[in-house]
């Protein structure tokens, strides 16, 4: 497996040698999302995979709270993290803030048959990110072998038009702490 994805590297790394007068070449670096960034371009999937939400389009315009967990059903996702937005939404949305979102990498399916267990609707968007790529384009994954490979790691953000405002990643990755809704400054 790793040959392959050598000979591969290699073969690109020649073919863009050989043709770097014509073809633009740049290394990107990753680094973690922070505040005052603005959000990926990404597609996310709301109850099935035909629905896409660009999370950019999302945030357009608005204040919008999203808070990332590292599975659906899981224990402290399914206790203590979901269901504290479930019971802050009402008053989050009279302070001004015009969407709650919910991403965590799993099919859209799951995210919605978890969101219809907690009765999230009109209140929380349940936002699959399959393949991670939101959570990837973030910076914020992290591996968990127990929930299948990568994951989101825990966290919450305030986005305003497109940009962080706030951004409250879990120590850990995983615990319970500064990502909760009544953790949240979103409040000005």
């Amino acid at each position: 497996m790793f040959r392959t994805t050598t000979s591969i590297s290699r073969g690109v790394s020649a073919f863009v040698k050989r043709t770097s007068c014509a073809l633009h070449t740049s290394t990107i670096t990753m680094a973690p999302v922070k505040v005052g960034d603005k959000l990926p371009s990404v597609d996310l999937f709301e109850d099935s995979p035909a629905n896409k939400v660009n999370i950019c389009d999302l945030t357009a315009g608005k204040k919008v709270v999203l808070f990332a967990v590292p599975g659906a059903f899981t224990p402290g996702c399914s206790k203590t993290h979901l269901p504290g937005y479930v019971e802050n939404a009402d008053k989050m949305k009279a302070d001004g803030v015009g969407e709650i979102v919910c991403v965590s990498v799993n099919d859209p399916y799951v995210m919605a048959a978890w969101g219809a267990q907690h009765n999230t609707k009109g209140k929380i968007r349940m936002l699959a990110d399959p393949s991670g790529n939101f959570i990837k384009a973030l910076d914020l994954g992290t591996n968990l072998p127990p929930l299948g490979g990568f994951r989101s790691k825990r966290f919450s953000m305030v986005i305003e038009d497109s940009k962080v405002q706030e951004l409250n990643v879990e120590p850990d990755g995983t615990g319970l702490s500064c990502s909760l809704a009544d953790k949240l400054k979103y409040k000005k």
